[in-house]
Parts: C-alpha cells; sequence; structure tokens
C-alpha cells in the first residue's frame, strides 16, 4: 500500500435498475475505502445518452443508502472533485482526445455507420484496428488536406485510439495476479464519439486521473478493457499515477452456468435489484433487511477464512482482504440468501425491526395502535420469520380475531366432551386472578387431567381457537398477550364453528 491517499469509485451508468452485482462492487469498493480511512466516490457515467432511463441515477444513490454505503462524494454530496455527473464534464475529455491525436495515438475516423455495417458485412470478424485501418476513412489513411477539409467543414467523426502492433500490455491484478494482453488482438476502440461525448474508455482514464483515484475495482468483464486503458494511462503521460486494479468475479446463476443476469430473477423468481425497480420487487420489497442483504452479498466471492458468516457492516470493514476475494465466479444461492436474512431478524431488536414489521402490517390492513404491544408481538414471533413480510401472516393474529380457521384439522375429532372441556375452561379463566402464561398454562393442564383428555385433543383446537392455524410461539403466550377477555371471545367464536 503505496502513501498515497486511498480514494475509489463507483461508476454505474443510470441505463435501469442496479443489479446486485452492480451493489457488491460498491460494496467491496466501500469497504476498501473505509478500512483505509479512504474517500469511496460515486460517479454517475452517463455518456450513453441514448440509453439513459428517467429516474436511474436517484434509485442508484437510493439504493447505496438503503444498503448504508453512502458515498463521501457524488451527484448528491460533491466535493472538490465535482462534478460527478460525466456529461456535466464533457467539455474536459475533447482536449485529452485532441491531444493523443497530436501524439500519434489516436487519429480521426469519418467512416459512416453505413460504411462500417458494409465492412461487417462482407469481412468476417472486421475489427476496425492495424489491419484494416489503412483503406478506411481516417486521418490516418487520407491525405492531410482532405482530413483538414473534413474538420473544417465540421464533417461528422469520431477519434479512435491507435493500438500499436505486435506489443505485450501487461498489468498487476490485485486478484489476478501477472495478467497480459497482446495488442494484434485488440482493435481501435473510438475515444470520443461525433457528438462530443467520451465513450467509458476515455471518460474512465481521464476521470480516475483528475479525481485522483487510487484503487478502481470493477468486475471481470470489464478485463478485456483493460490493455486500452493501460495504453491511455502511459500516452497520457500518467501511468505512475494509474490506479491498482481489481477485477472482481462474477455472480453467476444459480446453476452456475454463465453470469447471473436480470432476466434470471424474472425467470427462476427471486430478486436481482436492491430495490424494487420498474414493477420488479428488489430485495428491500422482497422483505430483506439491508444488513441481511449487504452481509450476503459480501460472501459472494469472499470469506475471512475463518469460517464466520454473519457479519455486521463494521465488522466487514475490519476484516476485509483482497487477498481473501476468489478468482472464480460465486452461484447466486436465493435459499442462502433468505438464511441470512432469518438470521438477521432473529439477531435484531423488536426496536430496530418494529417500524419494518409495522409497515408491513399496516400494508396488509392491520391497525396498530400500541407500539409497545407491537415489540411485545416481534419478539415472541421473529424467530419464526424468514422475511420482513412474514411478520403479517405470523403475527396478523395477536391484532384481529381470525377471519377463517384451519377447520379440517379440528372439526373431523370434535367431540361433545371437547365442547364442554372449552366451556369450562372459560369460566377457569373468567376467575383466574393472575393471568399470565405459566398460571394458564397450569390451569389448562389441571382441567384435560381431570377430564381424561390428552394434549392432542385440546392443544391444538386451542391454537387454532386463537390464531386460526397450525402455527405460532408457546400458545399459551399467545393468550397471556391477548388478554383474559379476548381469549375468552376467541374461544367463543372458534367454539361457533367447530360445533356448527
Amino acid at each position: 500500500m503505496s502513501d498515497k491517499r486511498v480514494r475509489v469509485r463507483f461508476a454505474p451508468s443510470p441505463t435501469g435498475g442496479l443489479h446486485l452485482g452492480g451493489v457488491r462492487t460498491a460494496l467491496f469498493n466501500y469497504l476498501f475505502a473505509k478500512q483505509h480511512n479512504g474517500d469511496f466516490v460515486l460517479r454517475i457515467e452517463d455518456t450513453d445518452q441514448n440509453r439513459y432511463v428517467e429516474g436511474a441515477e436517484q434509485y442508484i444513490i437510493d439504493c447505496l443508502n438503503w444498503c448504508g454505503i453512502s458515498a463521501d462524494e457524488s451527484v448528491a454530496n460533491p466535493g472538490q472533485y465535482a462534478p460527478y455527473r460525466q456529461s456535466e464534464r464533457k467539455s474536459l475529455y475533447r482536449e485529452y482526445a485532441e491531444r493523443l491525436v497530436m501524439q500519434g495515438h489516436a487519429y480521426y475516423a469519418f467512416d459512416t455507420a453505413e460504411e462500417l455495417d458494409k465492412c461487417r458485412k462482407e469481412i468476417p470478424n472486421f475489427q476496425y484496428g492495424q489491419v484494416y485501418r489503412d483503406t478506411l476513412r481516417n486521418s490516418i489513411s487520407l491525405p492531410q488536406r482532405e482530413v483538414d477539409q473534413l474538420l473544417a467543414n465540421h464533417v461528422p467523426h469520431v477519434i479512435r485510439i491507435k493500438i500499436p502492433a505486435d506489443e505485450t500490455v501487461s498489468f498487476t491484478d490485485m486478484i489476478r495476479g501477472r495478467v497480459s494482453f497482446e495488442t494484434n488482438t485488440i482493435d481501435d476502440k473510438v475515444l470520443l464519439k461525433a457528438d462530443g461525448m467520451p465513450t467509458y474508455h476515455l471518460a474512465v482514464v481521464v476521470d480516475d486521473f483528475l479525481m485522483k483515484i487510487s484503487h478502481a475495482f470493477r468486475g471481470e468483464e470489464w478485463l478485456p478493457s483493460a490493455p486500452v486503458h493501460l495504453l491511455l494511462w502511459d500516452y497520457l503521460g500518467w501511468k505512475a499515477e494509474m490506479p491498482q486494479w481489481a477485477h472482481l468475479p462474477l455472480i453467476l446463476k444459480p446453476d452456475g452456468n454463465g453470469k447471473l443476469s436480470k432476466r434470471d430473477g424474472a425467470r427462476l423468481g427471486f430478486p436481482v435489484f436492491a430495490l424494487d425497480w420498474d414493477g420488479a420487487a428488489g430485495f428491500d420489497g422482497m422483505g430483506f433487511l439491508p444488513e441481511a442483504f449487504i452481509n450476503f452479498l459480501a460472501t459472494l466471492g469472499w470469506n475471512d477464512g475463518t469460517g464466520q458468516e454473519l457479519f455486521t457492516l463494521d465488522e466487514l470493514v475490519s476484516k476485509f482482504s483482497i487477498d481473501r476475494i476468489n478468482k472464480s465466479g460465486a452461484k447466486f444461492d436465493f435459499e442462502k440468501a433468505k438464511w441470512f436474512n432469518a438470521e438477521w431478524i432473529k439477531k435484531s431488536g423488536a426496536e430496530t425491526l418494529k417500524p419494518k414489521v409495522k409497515a408491513v402490517l399496516e400494508k396488509n390492513g392491520v391497525v396498530i395502535k400500541d407500539d409497545a404491544y407491537l415489540s411485545i408481538v416481534v419478539d415472541l414471533v421473529k424467530d419464526r420469520c424468514t422475511l420482513l413480510t412474514d411478520f403479517y401472516p405470523q403475527s396478523a393474529y395477536f391484532f384481529q380475531t381470525p377471519a377463517e380457521y384451519d377447520l379440517p384439522a379440528v372439526k373431523p375429532k370434535w367431540t361433545d366432551d371437547k365442547t364442554a372441556f372449552f366451556n369450562e375452561f372459560k369460566s377457569i379463566v373468567t376467575n383466574l386472578a393472575d393471568f399470565n402464561s405459566a398460571n394458564l398454562e397450569a390451569a389448562f393442564k389441571t382441567l384435560m387431567e381431570q377430564k381424561g383428555l390428552k394434549p392432542g385433543d385440546v392443544m391444538l383446537p386451542f391454537r387454532i381457537m386463537l390464531v386460526g392455524g397450525k402455527f405460532g410461539p408457546h400458545v399459551f403466550d399467545i393468550a397471556a398477550l391477548l388478554g383474559k377477555a379476548e381469549t375468552i371471545n376467541r374461544v367463543d367464536v372458534a367454539l361457533a364453528a367447530f360445533t356448527n
């Protein structure tokens, strides 16, 4: 690690929902920055205006905020390296593109889209590069006088990097070690488009330099672009300032066959976005805690070597290390994601969960009048909940009398003796001086023994009377929380249903 201040950046394009792979990239950037008391920068790479989606930029910011990994510098929180939106930095890029042309490392290309389409159709595996550039319409093949005239007439053109022949370009990746590329396999990428907007290749290098980025974490799908960027850092005279790179492993489909895509979520029924996007449920909308989502993401391709699985964000910051990131892809496992969420629900206190649970219940029409009562309910049922949405079926009965009962579990074996038992039990409950779970259970079991009944005869019916089904915490804890009057009322209402 050099003495240079650690500055990392997450640079998504606002072209749609933020895929969980993008969130993981942001997370690893954040963890590394915080571990080294550095800066986490959010830069919006909106140079492709044709693919820009309204609302996507704010969505990205909202996702990071929900995850608890907000940027130190961003469009929403600008610092000294503003602006943080590439479209607002447009005037910067032409200067550097023109400098490359002057140095002979780039050139003007005047080919039309139709001309290039014709080349692609006529030439198998056509690449605009060292093999064909001399036969195309550019400032390398055309006389200087003609080039000057085309520029003076403002003929649309792009600026392309001139990739050298017969060279090997290498760098040391923080995850993969030494990586090398043969320049003969690389085409002359466009650096500046006809509309004056830079491509990713030019913009990422210029912005990383101007924003003093020290380390660049990005997905391994960007690895093939690395030689172009290496050459640009060299040609622009900034090689000594180039960030250290780490190309993160892919997040794979559940079967391990290929990169997890946005379409896989819809196909297989799980979220691939942090927050809801364009009608598709995100992890938030599906009932995940952000702590669980972040914990799960961190373990996709990384572990601390101890076998520990549950980490707070602070623990991740302290334990994260680049050398524990795997080179190979990590399979997405939705069942494992749900396990993380269940564990985080268990370890979260009622005060943390209460606002989220309240929102779930109220969304389903449950009226919450007493927050203290809700806290008790949350603590009683949280161990039974995998998703926040589970709190509705697991706790609605604490707030409203069951609208229906699991009658098939009761009626076939219902007898007059059981009716008599519960009628007598109501009287005992009415006269119970200290109505708590232990006293209620003792009274219930004493009467059961007196009547010669077995637990299976009356315990399940009692639960169904209170809850509506065969679920929930300890049945006498439920009754104690409901209170004496409501317990008696529910026995009455259920008896009518059971004996009808």
